[in-house]
């Protein structure tokens, strides 16, 4: 992955250099020869007039401003075409000793244009060499001494070319130094990237392999380090979620072991002592039937759960009376308070509830939080299963007297394996009843909850309401 990050930067490094290569060669050139072109149009501009109307030898100063202003030759021609005068930058030049200007000379002389300047007629030359501007050229009519005469102006691009060169010369070497310091800069600047992450996905495949205590440790104030931070509390999850179901499974083994002991045992007692006594043997029997019922109900919590969990169990919603379906399941585990000395007693403001629900579903729910009701009152507590009427809904509640639950288990308690109430109640059943709970209200869209107050505490849930068309 560094690897890939580092080629990516110098990608885009190198993109960068050749957009810069292309602005050199295919932009500044043009632009810099334009720019020249139009300078020299610029300065000669104020002085066209004074040519065409003055004698240039009334004024001694103008010939070698000529020269000076374009930044290059000037050379007054006679009207027999021959060199009377010849300036480069201001300054008069000899071409009997001046080789180079004499080559210039001998170039005009040689153009067509300089026929053109012969017969009085101006021109603009671009001198160009294999495509590239090498010079500009201007010739202009003029008065010299009474006579008809000819300026001929010479701006060559030579050094405007060296100058260029070295800005390329500059370049390469820039571009170099560049492309070096990026990719020192792109190694050093991928492995600081990249090594949080192998960090972090060396931890994960640490907890994927069953070693909850590994931690990536980064201190980072960046999406990485929050990313780090997500990693840490996924194995502080992983660790509670170990903990809870190294905890159930102790749990069930203790809770099943139990019936099946006093199963085994009054079964024995059954064969072997009570089986001629009617009234033992049928004491016997009833005890061992209601042994084995809890065992049911507890493997049933656990099949149910991971199959809600699954999504192997779909919702079969019809309409039901929500009266009903309550009255039926404090019935039902009516026994299991009154062995407590409890009592459930139920508060409905109307007998008819049409709800579109699960039936088996919701009295799955209300059963589970019936028996945690139960497994958490004090021996000769009551509960009461409270429906209230809301908007266009119903809530139900059961409450039961008992400690409170610390507010931040409150939202611990529905996950699995966990118990409501920690630290109080009979500490009975699999531990997943309220998972069960959470899981099946969520099905049906119900808001759900609890809330601790004045020593009771109200598991509750919202039922939506519709009468029928």
């Amino acid at each position: 992955m560094a690897l890939r990050l580092w080629g990516t930067m110098m990608v885009l490094v190198l993109l960068a250099v050749a957009f810069m290569w292309a602005i050199q060669i295919f932009m500044l050139e043009k632009n810099y020869a334009n720019a020249t072109i139009h300078e020299v149009q610029e300065q000669l501009n104020p002085i066209m007039e004074d040519l065409k109307t003055e004698d240039l030898a009334y004024d001694a100063k103008l010939i070698p401003y000529l020269s000076k202003s374009i930044n290059g030759k000037m050379l007054l021609v006679s009207n027999q075409g021959e060199p009377i005068e010849m300036y480069s930058y201001g300054h008069p030049i000899n071409l009997q000793e001046a080789h180079t200007e004499s080559l210039v000379w001998q170039g005009i002389k040689a153009s067509g244009e300089y026929q053109k300047i012969l017969a009085g007629e101006p021109y603009n030359k671009e001198i160009r060499y294999e495509g590239r501007l090498n010079a500009y050229e201007i010739g202009i009519p003029v008065v010299y001494y009474g006579q008809q005469a000819y300026v001929i102006l010479f701006r060559s691009f030579g050094e405007l070319y060296t100058v260029l060169e070295m800005n390329r010369e500059q370049l390469i070497v820039l571009s170099i130094i560049l492309s070096i310091a990026t990719a020192i800069l792109a190694g050093i600047l991928s492995l600081r990237f990249t090594r949080p992450i192998l960090v972090i996905k060396n931890t994960v495949d640490r907890l994927a392999k069953g070693d909850l205590a590994a931690t990536p440790g980064l201190k980072l104030k960046d999406e990485l380090g929050q990313l780090s931070g997500s990693v840490e509390e996924l194995g502080r999850a992983l660790q509670r979620v170990d903990l809870l179901r190294k905890e159930i499974i102790a749990n069930v083994s203790h809770e099943l072991r139990s019936p099946l002991a006093l199963i085994n045992g009054y079964a024995e007692m059954v064969r072997d002592i009570h089986y001629k006594d009617d009234i033992k043997r049928e004491e016997d029997l009833n005890l061992i039937i209601k042994e084995a019922g809890r065992m049911s109900e507890m493997v049933n919590d656990i099949m149910d759960y991971s199959q809600l969990q699954a999504g192997y169990l779909q919702l079969s919603k019809d309409w039901y009376n929500l009266h009903e379906i309550i009255e039926s399941e404090i019935e039902h585990c009516e026994q299991s308070a009154a062995e407590h000395q409890s009592k459930i007693t139920l508060e409905s403001p109307e007998a008819e509830i049409p709800v579109l629900v699960d039936a088996l579903k919701i009295s799955q729910v209300l059963r589970n939080l019936l028996y945690n009701a139960i497994n958490h009152t004090k021996d000769g507590g009551s509960i009461v299963v409270a429906i209230t009427g809301l908007d266009r809904s119903y809530k139900i509640s059961v409450i039961n007297q008992g400690e409170p639950i610390p507010v931040e288990e409150r939202e611990a308690i529905w996950e699995r394996y966990q118990r409501s109430q920690h630290q109080a109640g009979r500490r009975q059943g699999t531990g997943i009843g309220l998972s069960i709970v959470s899981t099946i209200l969520k099905a049906h869209d119900m808001p759900y909850g609890v809330d601790c107050a004045d020593g009771n505490t109200a598991f509750w849930f919202i039922c939506p309401t519709t009468q029928r068309n």
